[in-house]
């Protein structure tokens, strides 16, 4: 009878501590963080009365009689499972979603504590505490890395009230962008100026002999550069010449003019005379004997009317003069389609006055070669950049010597050179010592066998064709000539934190069907800052080569030496990122418009620290007065085998016991460790409909316990009545 009585007893005292469970956690439904306990029932040991037997024979089985002595609580199990994720105002409110905890320290890091509770602030000192006043541990930014080393051991987060960030001087400048590789271009520049051949002062000197060198292109500033490959240039709406091999023009500064050794002769004669052809081959020209009484004008006449009939195919055109009975011939070299110069292969009727000695050149063919140039090869001019090109186009034009009293040629003040805007510019002065002549600039397409007219070429350089007389003050001017063109600039920093200008160039100079494009690069930064140590010092050049696909083949510099002159550090090193060789991280070069997708670099000014972010991470980024933000510290986080093995200490705060093993500390959102929400707080995960649901589960059983008590009492009474 007692057995039951202490049944009941030990059933009150289970459901009361149930129900001292249940209590704290309805008491902590709005505690940030907690976790609610479960009180787990188990019963006691049995007074087995009866021991259980095996079957025997035909006889059964029989199980144990065992009576139970109740029930008793055997554990608290904790339920960490998520707490709904609340918004807060306050951006040093952190939660957790996922497993972890944060790992606080109430002695500087000598122990640790954990919780869920990411209601953290920064105290009078800096520190990162939460609201009993325990230290949140993590790491630090490092001082000479300038990074937060997550590998390291954890310690106090603190940042320093009033923080300050000093000046970071630039070490890297990184550029991403392209160049235009396609045949239309939307930006280029006029092509480099190239000044005239100084004439020699008075003195009778072929130009071939001239020891004053042809000059370079200069830039902008005066300083001689190669001036680009013309192959590669662009006309005044951007359209690519393309130039390919042996392609060009046909110049000419005075016609074809030959005068007949001797008179016509009257009576019958024909005409029988050979002109040589542009391409090699020969056209005859010929007329009938005529009869014996023809004059002189009426042979002339005749043989100038043939001449003339063939004017379309040899460009030459023929007239007698009565004065002195001679036959003119005259080429003007205007003709594309027509042979240029007078040349005369043969001739076979003396009566015509002419021999085979009376040739005329003065057109010369300009043809382009990626190969180099040759300036001096007959009737064949070559050339690959505009240097080459004013070059041979000057010497020839002071090479005429029709009119030189001494037949020395060179001695005019002719000038030929490439002005500002990347147009061939023609001056014909006169005053020099002799040889002064009217030019007559004729230029006209070329074309050959294998070799078409290439004719945006011929369409800059045709402008060129007028009369300039010796001593007049005109200029003939052909049209512009560009290179493709593109440029970027950026803001570097000395060690001061001063700004300096940075500016990066890049003008097409070549190109190579089999390897690919090369860009001039011009690097420069304004005066008195320098990044060279030759003259200019504020400029340093380079180039950048691409693969035919358009990837990033090479480029130099790769750095550049830069000293601001203003009380910086010198020589403070920024080296030049502009992608990896053979990938297209960086420099491109394809078919579309040049344009800049990306410049940034590492420099920086001195700032104050004016707000702090929390990201996913735990990282602590700092934003300062100077535009820039980094991490300045990171919230470490534990994670246990069994957090159920931890214990509360209070305050919401757990710590390490002997069965939820040793934390393994880390970043959140790595090694199945959650991820932080900043500006956020973990509710309770307290369900507040289940634990009053279980709030009657418990009455209930305390309840019936104590009906078992007063029901054995009941028992007991009639047992104490059977004495009476």
């Amino acid at each position: 009878m007692l057995k039951s009585l202490y049944s009941g007893v030990s059933g009150l005292q289970s459901h009361q501590v149930a129900m001292d469970v249940e209590s704290n956690n309805i008491a902590n439904v709005n505690t940030t963080g907690f976790k609610y306990s479960r009180a787990n029932f188990s019963d006691l040991l049995a007074q087995t009365q009866a021991i259980a037997t095996a079957p025997q024979g035909q006889l059964g089985g029989k199980n144990a009689v065992q009576v139970g002595l109740g029930s008793t609580i055997s554990s608290m199990t904790r339920i960490f499972s998520q707490g709904s994720i609340q918004n807060s105002d306050k951006n040093t409110d952190i939660a957790i979603q996922g497993d972890g905890l944060f790992i606080i320290s109430p002695d500087g890091g000598n122990t640790y504590k954990y919780t869920r509770a990411g209601d953290f602030k920064f105290d009078a000192a800096g520190n990162f505490v939460d609201n009993n006043g325990f230290i949140a541990q993590g790491w630090l930014r490092d001082d000479v890395t300038k990074k937060v080393d997550s590998t390291a051991p954890i310690t106090n987060i603190n940042i320093a009230p009033g923080l300050t960030t000093p000046a970071s001087p630039t070490s890297e400048v990184v550029l991403k962008a392209n160049l235009n590789s396609g045949s239309l271009v939307y930006s280029y520049s006029p092509a480099y100026s190239v000044g005239s051949t100084p004439v020699p002062n008075g003195t009778a000197v072929p130009p071939a002999l001239v020891v004053s060198p042809a000059p370079s292109a200069v830039d902008a500033n005066g300083n001689p550069i190669a001036s680009g490959d013309v192959g590669v240039m662009f006309n005044e709406v951007g359209e690519a010449f393309n130039l390919q091999e042996n392609q060009g023009i046909w110049a000419s500064f005075l016609s074809s003019k030959s005068v007949a050794t001797g008179p016509v002769v009257a009576g019958a004669g024909e005409l029988s005379i050979t002109f040589a052809l542009d391409d090699g081959s020969t056209k005859l020209i010929t007329t009938s004997g005529g009869l014996a009484t023809n004059t002189v004008t009426e042979n002339a006449n005749r043989y100038a009317t043939a001449i003339n009939a063939q004017t379309s195919t040899t460009g030459i055109t023929a007239s007698y003069d009565i004065v002195t009975g001679r036959i003119n011939l005259e080429n003007t070299n205007a003709d594309a389609s027509a042979s240029h110069n007078v040349r005369i292969a043969s001739v076979g009727n003396a009566n015509s006055g002419f021999n085979a000695t009376e040739d005329s050149t003065t057109a010369y063919r300009y043809q382009y070669t990626a190969s180099g140039p040759s300036y001096l090869a007959g009737i064949d001019k070559t050339f690959t950049t505009m240097a080459d090109l004013r070059e041979a186009m000057e010497l020839e034009a002071r090479n005429v010597s029709d009119l030189d009293l001494d037949g020395i040629p060179g001695e005019n003040n002719i000038s030929i050179k490439v002005n500002e805007e990347g147009k061939f510019e023609i001056s014909n002065p006169g005053n020099s010592q002799d040889g002064d002549y009217e030019m007559n600039l004729k230029v006209t397409g070329l074309t050959a066998t294998g070799v078409t007219e290439n004719t945006n070429f011929t369409t800059n350089m045709k402008a060129l064709n007028a009369v300039l007389p010796a001593g007049s003050a005109g200029k003939a001017f052909s049209q512009s000539f560009n290179a493709a063109t593109h440029s970027s600039s950026i803001d570097i920093f000395d060690s001061l934190g001063s700004k300096h200008t940075l500016r990066i160039e890049f003008r097409k100079t070549a190109l190579d069907p089999n390897t690919g494009s090369t860009w001039s690069l011009k690097v420069s930064v304004p005066e008195p800052a320098t990044i060279n140590t030759i003259a200019p010092l504020n400029e340093m050049t380079g180039s950048v080569r691409f693969n035919n696909d358009g990837s990033l083949s090479t480029f130099s510099p790769p750095n550049v030496s830069f000293s601001g002159y203003n009380g910086s550090a010198p020589n403070q090193q920024v080296n030049l990122t502009l992608g990896t060789a053979n990938t297209f991280d960086g420099m491109t070069s394809f078919d579309a418009r040049s344009a800049t997708s990306g410049i940034s670099q590492d420099g920086f000014t001195g700032g104050d620290l004016v707000g702090i972010r929390i990201d996913q991470s735990g990282t602590l980024v700092g934003s300062f007065s100077n535009g820039r933000s980094f991490g300045l510290a990171q919230v470490a986080m534990a994670k246990f085998t069994n957090n159920e093995g931890l214990a509360t200490e209070g305050g919401n705060v757990f710590i390490q016991t002997a069965n939820s093993g040793n934390p393994i500390i880390g970043t959140a959102a790595t090694a199945g460790r959650g991820f932080i929400q900043s500006s956020a707080l973990e509710a309770s995960n307290v369900d507040l409909s289940r634990a009053l649901t279980q709030l009657i589960i418990i009455q209930r059983g305390y309840q019936a316990n104590g009906k078992t008590i007063t029901t054995s009492d009941q028992l007991l009474q009639t047992l104490i009545g059977l004495k009476n």
